[in-house]
């Protein structure tokens, strides 16, 4: 869909509709009342009958109001105006980005980008407004034989910013926005696919893709035998059960100074997790696709930033694998060594994510990065501490966790912080290694975070758990892009810093 800003007066556009916000009780917007007196109190007198109350997310649509040159004017309720935040601005814009759809305004002016934000700018509005939009009509139906398209899809939205100075911050907006969006939509496609297609070689293909079409962009992968003869033990005793080998894929972007230290993004790309041979429930095992959630969220980060032609070194890690039973896969009590040299007992196959990543993350020292973020749906534990809405952050640096914080409340997409002291890596103790892979039942995100902060003594590091954000489950069910915003917001801050 295409984007523009533009600062004009609503009665004067030439559109097939315009967008304006109604506050409870009946309260127009300013841009809202601009349009009310021009049309000789239309609008007001149709509040005042009753048609619409300003609730959040109420929808009236008005055709060939007096004195307007729309052919349309959508009225979009915005709840109380005093609660009117984040969260609320983007419900408007993704309700009247549907109702745009689905009536046929193939274009439109929105004037909700001018909504009093509390805390929120021009930038912001208009980038969250394009986020909004795109994520709304995001849609996956590459394997339905048959599919609902729209007659009249919505094809060009117009926001208005308030003066012609805040045009050019406002295309600046978009672009970032078509970035992130598109980084997002990366990160759901390959999470939608199904385990069959979204293998470890399916992932490590579209790496080299990616490279092939951007410049400055590099693209190694390295195989499971290179991965067995490096020393990666616990990596590949994860792969073992599987006819389908590991990759550990590298994508490098250099758009930052040569003496600049890379940021280096990892990902668990377990593309279906059966627990191995501690076997998972069958009830929703299916949405154990979504288990390399984390090396799609890294992937679209990577994305957003290659788009945004952000000044930086990134460096994207996936730890690629199936985590299969067979004659061959891992058993509870096996000991393996890690390319750190340290050894582990694997009391559950099931917890393997932490496997791939730990020798993922002693690999990652090469590149002397400056700071290393892994992204993975690791614990099922974090979706009982934290639900669906925030994901668990773990960090051995403050300023980077502060970071991460700051960013995710920035840009809607939350993380929580988690402690990993030392006395939750007691639990991880084993008679005949050097640490368990488990720490029992009690703080199992935190342990499992204590555990990969092991093999990071040497950079500034931060882990986040996101098996309650990555995906949704039941009639919704589909990825959800998260966390791609957060980290291309923190990637965006640092940049600017």
């Amino acid at each position: 869909m295409e984007f523009n800003v533009k600062s004009g007066n609503p009665e004067k556009q030439r559109s097939a509709c315009v967008v304006v916000g109604v506050f409870e009780s009946r309260k127009l917007s300013a841009m809202g009342e601009q349009l009310d007196q021009v049309s000789e109190g239309y609008l007001s007198n149709l509040l005042r009958r009753g048609d619409m109350e300003g609730k959040l997310g109420q929808v009236l649509l008005l055709h060939n109001v007096p004195n307007t040159l729309s052919d349309r004017v959508l009225l979009i309720g915005c709840g109380k105006e005093r609660d009117f935040g984040d969260k609320s601005y983007t419900k408007v814009i993704a309700k009247a980005i549907t109702t745009l759809n689905d009536t046929g305004s193939m274009e439109a002016v929105c004037f909700l980008s001018e909504l009093n934000v509390k805390g929120r700018d021009t930038r912001w509005k208009v980038r969250h407004a394009v986020e909004a939009a795109q994520d709304t009509l995001y849609a996956f139906d590459e394997f339905k034989s048959k599919t609902d398209s729209t007659r009249r899809p919505l094809r060009r939205l117009t926001f208005n910013v308030t003066t012609r100075k805040e045009l050019t911050i406002g295309e600046k907006a978009i672009e970032e926005g078509l970035s992130i969006a598109k980084g997002a939509h990366k990160a759901r496609d390959l999470a939608n696919l199904p385990p069959n297609i979204a293998n470890p070689t399916y992932l490590a293909e579209e790496a080299k893709t990616f490279a092939v079409n951007n410049e400055g962009v590099d693209c190694e992968v390295l195989d499971e035998s290179e991965l067995e003869e490096m020393g990666m033990g616990a990596f590949c005793s994860v792969a073992r059960g599987s006819d389908t080998p590991a990759k550990l894929i590298i994508l490098k972007y250099n758009g930052g100074s040569a003496e600049q230290k890379p940021v280096v993004l990892v990902g668990k790309g377990i593309t279906f997790d059966s627990g191995g041979i501690s076997l998972k429930p069958g009830e929703r095992m299916d949405e154990m696709k979504y288990d390399m959630g984390g090396a799609a969220a890294v992937f679209g980060a990577f994305v957003a930033a290659v788009e945004m032609k952000l000044p930086i070194n990134l460096i994207m890690t996936i730890a690629a694998a199936e985590n299969m039973p067979s004659g061959k896969a891992s058993r509870p009590g096996d000991i393996v060594t890690s390319l750190s040299g340290q050894t582990i007992e694997i009391l559950n196959t099931d917890a393997e994510g932490r496997l791939v990543l730990c020798d993922t993350l002693t690999y990652v020292e090469r590149y002397e990065p400056e700071i290393v973020i892994d992204v993975a749906t690791l614990t099922g534990a974090c979706i009982i501490a934290l639900g669906n809405q925030a994901s668990g952050l773990m960090s051995n640096h403050n300023p980077l966790a502060h970071d991460l914080l700051n960013a995710g409340e920035l840009c809607g997409d939350r993380v929580w912080r988690l402690p990993i002291w030392d006395e939750y890596q007691e639990q991880l103790e084993s008679n005949f290694a050097d640490m368990a892979n488990i720490g029992g039942k009690g703080a199992g995100t935190i342990t499992a975070g204590c555990f990969l902060s092991r093999f990071t003594k040497k950079y500034h590091w931060a882990h986040l758990d996101i098996a309650g954000t990555a995906w949704q489950s039941g009639k919704a069910k589909g990825a959800t892009g998260r966390p791609v915003p957060l980290l291309s917001q923190y990637l965006i801050n640092r940049c600017e810093s």
